[in-house]
């Protein structure tokens, strides 16, 4: 059995007994029998379409279906338009990073805000360092506090295998007075 089906039955795929009609202009024309049906679309040169299958009697609309399709076509079309996709980018870092190559990494995360993409800091320990965990946490501070004018921190700090990971996204802008 299918759930949801995005081809619609149209004319002569219809092969109901009896179906409700709508007409083209929105008034229900009653139950009648599928041919009858059929009939009065083809007669009006429209086609019956199938809108509401699971419905008893099926409904049935008779309207312009190359014309429809079309429609929903371009507002899908919009729709995907309008939509931003936000992407992740990665900032790596190792535990004893010296001052301006951290200042250097703060800088190219508050452009990955800016252009309202999502940061993952990462921090990663290699050999013995992960004996010194807590050095990687306050380095995750350190740049959390650097980057709070323009990003707040999603999820914190946390151990992943043998790095220390945050997610920082951008905070909406205010509006301007």
């Amino acid at each position: 059995m299918t759930i949801s089906n995005k081809e619609l039955l149209i004319n002569e795929e219809i092969r109901d007994k009896e179906v409700r009609v709508i007409d083209a202009d929105g008034s229900q024309l009653g139950v009648l029998s599928g041919k009858e049906a059929l009939k009065l679309a083809l007669s009006k040169d429209l086609d019956l379409v199938k809108i509401a299958p699971q419905a008893t009697p099926p409904v049935c609309r008779i309207m312009n279906y190359g014309k429809y399709k079309f429609e929903q076509s371009k507002r899908e079309k919009e729709a995907r338009k309008n939509q931003k996709i936000v992407e992740v980018k990665e900032v790596r870092m190792s535990l004893n990073i010296d001052t301006h190559d951290f200042n250097t990494k703060v800088n190219q995360a508050i452009k990955f805000l800016k252009s309202g993409d999502k940061v993952k800091v990462s921090v990663r320990f290699r050999g013995r360092e992960m004996a010194h965990t807590n050095l990687g946490h306050g380095l995750l501070d350190r740049f959390k506090t650097a980057v709070e004018e323009i990003g707040s921190v999603d999820k914190p700090s946390k151990m992943e295998g043998r790095s220390m990971v945050m997610f920082i996204s951008a905070k909406p802008a205010k509006p301007q007075k």
